[in-house]
């Protein structure tokens, strides 16, 4: 709107489809000099609008459209562009714009006002007075939000995409008016400083073209990259253009050879056939370079060609009359008439070995569906008699409204701005594939997508109980790529699942990520309440007090906690005592002084002087310590950073802010940093499942010989022995010995005795021990 200036941040990630930004081209951009201005244009007068409507709309509005017209340009008044025209010239641009798309009198007009709330005194209230509420509500869904108080501003940015969005959910002409709106922007992109040129061309590449695309917008999505294209890659874009231009010069008679041989082989099956052949874009041709790394000379699609015939019927006689007539080249035939793709596109596309051995892309449709290609979610918004206005006609008519308006429900309730503009891409880009359940249900994903994508399309549930997937009747694992046409089946756990937090790496659609982000937080809070419940657990009884559900029920008030899964939690996280918690429910309880523990080679060690002391062994107060079972347990367990700990030795826990427990042993050196918090000290004891053997992890420092070998001995005596490196680092200590530093993973400690045995004996070795951090 108005000056293109931006709503959007960068993104960050680069979508598959996307200009590449960090090659040589991009590092030029900033000294290459910018397109020449385009000739100034005058400016459309009232009459002219009018006329521009009536061509398809005989029954305008014409006193509306002239209402609305006065009152812009009065609200904006001396007001300058960039280039120096007038601003009204804008929003009558963005109105023409429209006319071409043959849209409805309430959405010219909204265009042509579009920018007065934001950029003049009007208000919405002026607004919903002159021109009625339906038009009030459109221009102040594409107003941008102001005086937003947030953090950075990218998170204002996120959240004028997030107020769009949801505006369009509500009536997607607000989409078309911003669309058009960008579009001229991008036109006179060349008037803006340089940064801003580059900022607002990467928002359209990233955001605005995609979403035109995945309404079916196809016209307005290439004009867009262009344009986006021209400014971001500036020197990519000439070369493209010039190596087209000359190839069309160079291949004219050709074109005109096979639209003319396509012609007439219809026509002489008596299918009556319109065949035009069209260059592909410029930015078309550099994104498949760039996908497939392929130079300009290897293309073999520059052109594609396209016949327009009258009926469904007719589209697939010509397609038969092509297939016999010219070569199949294979793997490149879809139907996208009987699956049609979520943006309402229908087509059948193949290609042939056509005339001169020449590749032809040959698309085959009627003229209705090339009218939704062109036009996507705006052709339906043509006037046709007794069915509504045209904001009921594009939700009613509109596969594409449909999706767009789940995927804004589902984007609507992200967790923060970064998230929510990742799943706008997420969401926004890659070209489909279609598989189908095992009862035939057709599902439409993004390419690259998984099964586990299909699992939460299909249902959240499934997502969160997948454990495995057949694609095509065979087992196969959840990472899989699927293609156009597989059968999925999801197998699926009876009870709760825990989704593996690296899945969020792997999957491609927003739906799917954000499924999987929520599952992960909630099992962390899970693991941290029960963690924080048997902390205060175990205080009651040391306090002997009694615990109940219903006690701390009464003290969440005292608590500022809203449950009591809250305020174990909290405990868990040590964001609060678990002495307060127990005095919240008993008023009267007196905090027991801090237990000690054996301080390594100085027996015990007291606390500040003066401070009475009950000394205690952990594991010894005839209390039940807490069970630890490793890093896969349902508590936020980690071990010692220099050197963990290992089953046989004996352990404490230490309490870590927002972390867990973090398990040492208890002769490790790193304890004595905790001496002075003593309310961080736990209890805790392995609780090892004999039938599931699991790895610990442990450090042991080898002195080894300085010879040829000695390296790929120590490794050999570690796997002979099932011990695994997770880690080494190697250092010279002399010009004879070099010092080793591993990190293994044992499953106790006489697993790994043993194995610093075995090192011991072996003659390159000089010393093994282990490492206590």
């Amino acid at each position: 709107m108005g000056p293109p200036v931006t709503n959007l941040p960068r993104m960050q990630v680069q979508a598959p489809n996307q200009a590449p930004r960090d090659t040589a081209p991009v590092a030029l951009a900033a000294q290459a000099e910018p397109p020449p201005p385009p000739p100034a244009k005058r400016m459309m007068r009232q009459y002219e609008l009018v006329e521009r409507v009536r061509k398809y709309n005989p029954n305008t509005n014409e006193d509306l459209l002239n209402r609305a017209y006065v009152y812009a340009m009065k609200a904006h008044g001396e007001q300058r562009r960039a280039s120096g025209d007038p601003y009204f010239s804008h929003p009558l641009e963005v109105a023409a714009i429209l006319t071409d798309l043959k849209l409805d009198d309430a959405t010219i007009a909204a265009a042509l006002l579009h920018d007065t709330i934001e950029d003049t005194d009007a208000t919405r209230i002026d607004i919903d007075a002159l021109f009625g509420p339906d038009i009030g509500h459109l221009v102040e869904g594409l107003t941008k939000l102001a005086k937003l108080e947030l953090v950075s501003r990218e998170a204002k940015q996120a959240e004028n995409l997030r107020k769009l969005l949801l505006a369009i959910a509500e009536d997607v002409r607000v989409l078309l008016v911003k669309l058009a709106d960008r579009l001229h922007n991008m036109r006179t992109l060349v008037y803006m400083p340089a940064h801003k040129r580059r900022r607002v061309a990467e928002e359209t590449i990233d955001i605005y073209a995609p979403l035109a695309g995945r309404m079916g917008m196809h016209e307005m999505r290439s004009e867009l990259e262009d344009l986006a294209f021209r400014e971001l890659q500036p020197d990519a874009y000439k070369v493209i253009v010039a190596r087209l231009e000359r190839l069309a010069a160079r291949n004219s008679d050709l074109i005109a050879e096979i639209e003319q041989q396509l012609t007439s082989k219809l026509a002489a099956r008596g299918i009556k056939a319109t065949v035009s052949g069209r260059r592909k874009h410029a930015y078309s041709v550099w994104r498949k370079m760039e996908r497939k790394a392929l130079g300009f000379e290897q293309l073999s699609d520059i052109y594609g060609f396209r016949a327009i015939t009258a009926t469904v019927e007719d589209c697939y006689q010509a397609l038969g009359i092509v297939h016999t007539t010219w070569p199949v080249v294979p793997g490149r035939f879809k139907d996208y008439i009987s699956t049609p793709k979520q943006n309402d596109y229908r087509s059948i596309h193949t290609t042939v070995i056509g005339p001169r051995n020449q590749r032809v892309e040959l698309q085959i449709r009627t003229e209705e569906m090339d009218e939704i290609a062109e036009y996507g979610i705006a052709a339906h918004a043509l006037y046709k008699d007794d069915i509504g206005s045209p904001s009921e006609m594009l939700t009613r008519e509109s596969s594409a409204y449909a999706w767009l308006r789940r995927t804004i429900e589902l984007l609507a309730v992200g967790s923060n701005p970064e998230e929510f503009l990742e799943h706008t891409k997420l969401e926004l880009f890659h070209d489909q594939v279609f598989c189908f359940s095992p009862k035939g249900k057709l599902i439409a994903l993004p390419r690259g997508a998984t099964p586990i994508d299909f699992a939460f399309a299909v249902h959240t549930d499934i997502g969160n109980r997948a454990v495995g997937c057949k694609i095509n009747g065979k087992i196969a694992p959840l990472i899989s790529e699927l293609h156009n046409g597989d059968e999925v089946e999801i197998l699926t756990a009876r009870g709760p699942n825990v989704l593996p937090a690296a899945w969020e790496s792997v999957v491609v659609t927003g739906k799917a990520r954000a499924a999987i982000r929520r599952a992960t937080r909630v099992a962390v809070r899970a693991q941290y309440a029960e963690l924080g419940r048997r902390i205060v657990e175990r205080l009651c009884q040391r306090a002997k007090r009694e615990y109940s559900a219903e006690k701390l029920t009464g003290a969440l008030p005292r608590l500022a906690r809203a449950n009591i899964e809250d305020v174990f939690a909290a405990v868990g996280r040590s964001e609060i005592k678990a002495s307060d918690v127990v005095r919240a429910m008993y008023p009267d309880y007196k905090e027991e002084r801090a237990t000690a523990v054996p301080k390594p080679d100085k027996g015990w060690f007291g606390l500040k002087k003066g401070q009475s002391v009950k000394f205690q062994v952990p594991g010894s107060s005839g209390l039940e310590a807490i069970p630890i079972r490793g890093i896969n347990s349902d508590l936020p367990v980690r071990f010692a950073p220099e050197g963990g700990a290992v089953p046989g030795d004996r352990i404490v826990g230490i309490m870590t802010p927002g972390e867990g427990i973090t398990i040492y042993p208890i002769q490790s050196p790193a304890l004595t940093a905790f001496e002075e918090q003593p309310e961080r000290w736990l209890d805790v004891r392995w609780d090892i499942d004999e039938k599931s053997p699991q790895r610990f992890p442990a450090r042991i420092a080898v002195q080894s010989v300085n010879e040829p070998g000695s390296l790929a001995q120590v490794a050999q005596v570690i796997a002979d022995h099932d011990g695994n490196i997770d880690n080494l680092r190697m250092s010279r200590s002399s010009p004879d010995f070099s010092q080793l530093t591993i990190d293994l993973e044992v499953y106790d400690l006489k697993h790994l005795t043993g194995i610093i045995s075995q090192l011991r004996a072996k003659t390159v070795v000089a010393k093994a021990d282990r490492v206590m951090g």
